[in-house]
């Protein structure tokens, strides 16, 4: 199978490396408009070929579009303007208004939404690495309106991946990815622009940071050209979650400047049961 990938960043090459590796690519076409992550790309072997646009759909038999999300809402009608039989999947963090903009394309049954869920903080060809999704969940939205055909093919692409399949609907992918992703992230830019903000007076507050910090603002690291848009996207999704993770702070403060001990006891008892979650 030849393979093209659009957006060769940490997602796209990373892909581009297991598919190869194990054998679901015969060749990797890459589209990239930034010529050093092009260049990059093709020099650590992520790829064998690079190409225009219309020459890598043309010869591909399935394209990958790993671009950010406001990129994709403009690239992936164009894509499936060109395809004829080729099958076409996204990897965007957000899905509701991605696929509002193809509903009706004449090729929209070729095209599969996906969203799996791995990453790290670092972007570029150079991050990328083999094994990225290895245990991974991957979120296929709207499979009703993906042929069987397409579907197969992807579902076998993420076998290939090593990631567990979800099916659920944009919606409802929307909502969840703003409370387990989309929040993670502005937490943990809240509290690096708040530790920058102190550090500004005081000099020394860094090199007190411990790993607690180290992991809990490791996301801050993220490219806000792929996270911009994201929140942007999903915008009235990450209000709700910020409304309500706003106020959790505010019971905190207040259990905090009051003293009240047995309460934030309590908050943190409270916020423990995620271990069920996270250790199931």
């Amino acid at each position: 199978m030849i393979v093209t990938v659009i957006g060769l960043g940490l997602i796209g090459s990373s892909m581009a490396i297991d598919l190869k590796s194990r054998g679901f690519a015969q060749t990797i076409i890459g589209i990239d408009s930034n010529a050093i992550h092009a260049e990059a790309a093709l020099q650590l072997g992520i790829v064998d070929k690079i190409m225009e646009m219309q020459e890598g759909i043309a010869q591909a038999d399935l394209i990958l579009l790993a671009t950010p999300v406001d990129v994709s809402l403009k690239i992936l009608p164009k894509v499936l303007d060109q395809i004829d039989e080729q099958i076409v999947a996204d990897v965007c963090s957000t899905k509701g208004k991605l696929n509002e903009r193809v509903y009706y394309h004449k090729k929209r049954e070729n095209f599969v939404s996906t969203h799996p869920m791995a990453g790290t903080e670092h972007s570029g060809p150079r991050a990328a690495f083999s094994g990225l999704f290895d245990g991974r969940a991957t979120i296929i939205t709207d499979a009703e309106d993906s042929s069987d055909k397409a579907l197969q093919t992807i579902k076998t692409m993420y076998e290939c991946l090593n990631m567990r399949i979800i099916y659920m609907n944009a919606y409802n992918h929307d909502v969840h990815a703003a409370y387990i992703s989309h929040i993670s992230h502005i937490s943990s830019m809240a509290l690096a622009l708040t530790v920058l903000e102190k550090e500004k007076n005081e000099k020394n507050i860094l090199d007190l940071a411990s790993g607690g910090f180290d992991s809990t603002v490791r996301l801050a690291k993220s490219p806000a050209s792929m996270w911009a848009p994201i929140f942007m996207e999903n915008s009235e999704n990450v209000a709700t979650v910020l409304d309500t993770y706003i106020e959790h702070l505010q019971t905190f403060k207040k259990a905090i400047t009051d003293q009240d001990s047995t309460n934030i006891t309590e908050l943190i008892n409270q916020s423990n049961k995620i271990k069920r979650v996270l250790n199931r």
